[in-house]
């Protein structure tokens, strides 16, 4: 029987990390960084030696009266959760798991968050300070577990959603939240366009609600917060209990709606707000609204960059979520502006010069 992620031990590996960085840099060896490996389907694969930072886990510090804890880069989201379960906290953002060996460096490596996200924040609002490994093999702290406002770079949220191509991650710090009172998820039988105005009717309502989602002619909700306030819209909304698992399965893309038919791909569409079903909703209908729409999962057949068109006229954008060794596109994040990608690559130059950390991971030519 193999240990559990909650219940293996913890291990400091920087020192070992931070050797195998520097003589990268000095062979001019590129690094594919790896961590649990759940989250390898974002993104383009990396064709480099493996650095693996798993073992560097456990939990360095952690206060539940200040709210913060830091933890090493290696550790299992399960067990830190579980500490965190312990005190009635949790992580704010919600971030998805995708497999018992997802690890927190993982998370704010890809930078995802789950249903809870509007609401509470983006995975880099919660990230007070990082240890990264730099392309020299020097270990360097960025920020603390206070939030301020700091000058020049702030290179904990840089290195939030970068996928390792700026440095590697050692340990982070977060803030965290007490866990609600009450909890309460329902659904209500209502069409998509019906949905789509009646969640924009109650985002502009005080109310305790903390996850909004529409599939197959259901408007699915979850209250959270005091229980008088949790008990009072319930009652007025309405409507059938959910069994509040869905939202586990939805942040791990675990519901049956993730599961793909041959030819089909998996593509992510980030929309503004209130933003009307795209014209390719209606023809390839299976769709999966989050984030009360502003989160859209398509399962399509549909040619990636028609489907980009579609999402740039409203000012959003499409990401694919099926790895290209599986059909998935080549290019899984949009294309960078001209602009943007001048600023980019002026980055990654500056802060990993000779390119080292996961090379082609986010665009091919950087």
């Amino acid at each position: 029987m193999t240990d559990s992620p909650t219940t293996l031990p913890d291990r400091d590996i920087a020192d070992r990390l931070c050797e195998q960085v520097s003589d990268a840099f000095s062979e001019h060896t590129p690094l594919r960084i790896v961590g649990g490996n759940t989250r390898a389907f974002y993104g383009r694969p990396v064709d480099a030696a493996p650095l693996h930072v798993a073992e560097h886990r456990g939990i360095v510090h952690y206060d539940p009266v200040e709210l913060v804890v830091t933890a090493r880069a290696g550790t299992p989201l399960e067990a830190l959760e579980a500490v965190l379960d312990d005190n009635h906290q949790m992580l704010g953002f919600e971030p998805p798991r995708f497999g018992p060996q997802s690890t927190v460096g993982g998370a704010v490596a890809t930078g995802l968050a789950g249903p809870r996200r509007p609401w509470a924040g983006a995975t880099r609002d919660f990230v007070l300070g990082t240890r990264v490994i730099t392309q020299h093999g020097r270990s360097l702290r960025f920020g603390g577990e206070v939030m301020k406002n700091v000058a020049g770079y702030d290179m904990s949220r840089l290195i939030t959603g970068a996928q390792g191509t700026l440095g590697v991650l050692a340990d982070v710090s977060f803030k965290v939240l007490p866990k609600p009172p009450a909890s309460y998820s329902l659904r209500l039988a209502l069409s998509l366009d019906d949905a789509l105005v009646r969640m924009t009717e109650l985002g502009r309502r005080p109310l305790p609600i903390t996850a909004a989602a529409w599939h197959d002619g259901e408007l699915l909700l979850r209250l959270e917060g005091g229980r008088s306030s949790v008990a009072t819209t319930r009652q007025e909304l309405g409507g059938e209990p959910l069994d509040p698992s869905f939202w586990q399965a939805l942040r791990d893309l675990r519901h049956d709606f993730f599961t793909l038919t041959p030819g089909q791909t998996l593509w992510r569409l980030s929309l503004p707000a209130n933003t009307a079903p795209l014209a390719l909703d209606e023809s390839h209908s299976q769709m999966l609204y989050d984030w009360a729409g502003c989160q859209r999962f398509l399962k399509t057949t549909l040619d990636g960059a028609a489907l980009r068109r579609a999402c740039q006229a409203v000012g959003g954008h499409a990401t694919c979520y099926t790895p290209t060794d599986q059909g998935g596109s080549d290019a899984p994040f949009t294309p960078l502006d001209p602009v943007v990608e001048k600023y980019h690559r002026r980055l990654k130059d500056q802060l990993d010069t000779r390119h080292i950390f996961n090379p082609g991971r986010l665009y091919a030519a950087f």
